[in-house]
């Protein structure tokens, strides 16, 4: 279902975003959690591995809340969702920057993935005054 939407042209630029987002997530998740999944020297798990999932989970959740600020009739469901997309957006961001710290090959990627999240909040601001 996520695919479809995507696909589709009449969501707003700030939706679109937000799929691209999603969708880089994923794919950076992916690469780092190959690199976090082996056992530490200890037997320990790397603590750092559920941050990859955050960020996929984090990101995933943008869309639908976007939506639903878009199509609430009354002005405080609106700025409900805008503020939760807001929540979002930050505890993204502080995820990618926790990753950062990780001995990953896949942090190379967090850069465009922040790089992505700067743009998002910009766009999200100009979104915030429109709703």
């Amino acid at each position: 279902m996520l695919a479809s939407s995507f696909k589709s042209n009449h969501h707003s630029p700030i939706y679109r975003k937000a799929m691209e987002i999603f969708h880089l997530a994923r794919h950076i998740s992916t690469y780092i959690s190959y690199d976090l999944a082996p056992l530490q020297r200890n037997g320990q798990e790397d603590p750092n591995i559920y941050f990859s999932g955050d960020i996929v989970q984090q990101s995933i959740s943008l869309g639908p809340n976007i939506l639903m600020a878009e199509s609430q009739s009354f002005q405080d469901e609106k700025h409900k969702y805008a503020t939760s997309v807001m929540q979002l957006s930050n505890r993204l961001y502080k995820s990618c920057m926790h990753l950062q710290k990780t001995h990953s090959n896949g942090k190379d990627f967090l850069p465009i993935m922040i790089q992505e999240l700067r743009k998002f909040r910009k766009l999200q601001n100009t979104w915030r005054l429109t709703l």
